[in-house]
């Protein structure tokens, strides 16, 4: 049974009391594709192969997450950068599902949200998370079907985690479900990852493909709008690519425990919303 677990803070008056229990439904056939429940945007086609979707570490990402990291995974530009971004593209009293969530939201701390929901695969970073008034544990890689009732959300977030998806064409598709028409989906990313976690596709390509591969998991979906591209690369960086990796075996090592040693992170969100831009 998937339970939605209210963080222990006052929430908003305005927040509307109801049941968030629900039975997980498998939503992986034997092939390890994902399927498609009737109410999810439409997948127009798959985005990865098969190969594209692996990882080196095979192993359940609960397993991975088990033990909570209270650690920020971008600097502080990046963070300030995101900041800002929230501050200008999310409305004040907005309903927000923060996507594959921890202990810090990086949401505009002077602005009052309605609802803020947050999910992860860690209950203790996610209790740690003071704008959350509630947050739930699911491995989207395992089950990608978001339980919450379609057109919840004016808005959802996923932050520095979308290379981790093995199947985000359904979650993007799930995404689209859940949020109203004229919602907003904000992916940001940088190039730091926990190498072993991420997948092929992500793992090894370029700043450029990344950017690309996201694009292109909105565009499988029908209904989002043309996905819009925001970029703020780090001064040193030229050719607009954005700084890459040590591919090395030090390099290897570093981007195994989620560090990179290139100076500043470069800033990438790639934004679109459902049905039409408000």
């Amino acid at each position: 049974m998937l339970t939605f677990h209210p963080n222990p803070k006052p929430c908003h008056p305005s927040t509307p009391t109801r049941s968030f229990s629900s039975r997980i439904a498998n939503t992986i056939n034997e092939k390890n594709e994902p399927k498609q429940s009737s109410s999810a945007g439409k997948i127009k086609r798959l985005v990865l192969t098969q190969e594209g979707r692996t990882k080196l570490n095979a192993y359940p990402d609960r397993e991975f997450y088990a033990y909570p990291r209270f650690v920020t995974h971008v600097d502080g530009g990046f963070i300030s950068t995101l900041t800002d971004l929230y501050r200008e593209w999310l409305n004040p009293g907005s309903e927000i599902l923060d996507l594959m969530s921890s202990w810090v939201s990086h949401l505009p701390k002077e602005v009052e949200y309605k609802r803020v929901v947050g999910h992860g695969l860690n209950a203790q970073e996610l209790a740690k998370n003071p704008r959350l008034d509630y947050f739930f544990v699911k491995d989207l890689n395992e089950d990608q079907k978001l339980e919450s009732d379609g057109c919840s959300f004016d808005a959802v977030l996923c932050t520095v985690s979308v290379q981790y998806l093995q199947y985000p064409e359904k979650v993007f598709a799930e995404v689209f479900r859940v949020l109203r028409p004229g919602g907003v989906f904000i992916v940001s990313f940088s190039n730091r990852l926990f190498y072993e976690k991420a997948i092929s596709a992500w793992r090894d390509g370029t700043a450029y493909s990344r950017v690309q591969l996201v694009l292109q998991y909105f565009q499988c979906v029908e209904g989002f709008t043309q996905p819009e591209t925001i970029r703020k690369l780090p001064a040193a960086t030229t050719g607009g690519g954005g700084a890459e990796e040590d591919k090395g075996p030090l390099g290897w090592i570093m981007r195994s425990l989620g560090i990179l040693l290139s100076g500043s992170d470069p800033f990438y969100a790639v934004i679109a919303y459902k049905n039409f831009k408000p």
